[in-house]
């Protein structure tokens, strides 16, 4: 059975190839989540597809079994000192990088993995790190990915998925992710664990974001700050407008504007009759902006 993430790979894969990269800092690779050596996931036009209610977490489930399963390489094992002649130089063998300890034949790619292109640090090693830090210096050119927030992770599994789908694995890296033997390490298991949580925080997220779309707002010294909602707002498309509320995290500080379905039955009760048609306005962690109408689509916070 094949199980693949929707994203935008395919997309990329059939317009681009391997696409070219544009003139981007590490920096800004660092705080997105790509989708390719082009395309930037975490982006609106990107991730126009939000999961879902319950898609959330059967997306989950099917990055996880790709993390554990879709992608195992072939079973050619190569050393650091092997991989390093992999670097697109006249003479040598071919050119190759690793991720995560998968070794993936970017011969395809040769103008940005190749001698003088964007990415050529990248070839001849695994450079997970910098996928995901932004550090493209020697000291940033490393497989060591302990620390990582839980977006970097998930950049770097979107580079995994990217390789997966637009380049030919080799096989595996001994070293850091893999044995001698082949076996994955301690330090794999490790990585794929904290990859596996961020995946599951982020299909949480996305579901929370389809419940509680964030507010459109404005603010001016002359009229204060003005909340409103629409059927797009939060970049969320969606057949209500919803009324504006403050929302607050359990355990968190301050809170957030959020639209709030205000008919029809509570979130993930779409087939309960026992319900007051208030839609979610009585959720616990809700809270209506003072001296706005309650079932006003639009708030205006008067400063000063």
């Amino acid at each position: 059975m094949t199980i693949s993430v929707p994203s935008c790979h395919t997309a990329v894969k059939r317009a681009l190839g391997p696409a070219v990269p544009r003139t981007r800092s590490w920096t800004w690779l660092a705080a997105t989540l790509p989708c390719g050596e082009e395309t930037v996931a975490q982006t609106p036009w990107c991730r126009a597809a939000m999961w879902r209610g319950a898609a959330a977490a059967l997306l989950f489930l099917a990055a996880a079994w790709l993390l554990r399963r879709g992608f195992e390489p072939r079973g050619r094992l190569l050393s650091a000192a092997e991989l390093q002649r992999y670097r697109g130089a006249p003479g040598e063998p071919g050119l190759y990088l690793a991720l995560l300890g998968r070794v993936f034949d970017v011969e395809r790619g040769r103008k940005h993995y190749g001698p003088g292109g964007a990415y050529s640090g990248l070839a001849g090693r695994d450079a997970t790190r910098a996928f995901a830090s932004g550090d493209f210096t020697p000291a940033g050119l490393v497989d060591d990915v302990s620390g990582l927030s839980p977006p970097q992770l998930l950049s770097i599994h979107s580079w995994l998925s990217f390789y997966r789908d637009n380049y030919e694995p080799v096989g595996k890296l001994v070293g850091r992710f893999y044995d001698e033997n082949g076996a994955p390490t301690e330090a794999l298991r490790e990585a794929e664990a904290a990859i596996e949580e961020a995946l599951k925080f982020q299909a949480e997220s996305d579901q929370k974001k389809q419940q509680f779309p964030p507010c459109n707002s404005e603010w001016s010294s002359a009229k204060g700050t003005r909340f409103w909602c629409s059927r797009q707002s939060g970049g969320v498309h969606r057949d209500w407008a919803g009324v504006p509320r403050k929302l607050f995290s359990p355990g968190g500080q301050g809170s957030r504007c959020v639209c709030v379905r205000s008919s029809g039955p509570p979130w993930g009760q779409a087939d309960s009759s026992q319900h007051g048609d208030t839609g979610d306005l009585d959720h616990p962690h809700l809270e209506q902006y003072e001296g706005c109408h309650p079932l006003a689509e639009q708030c205006v916070l008067v400063t000063g």
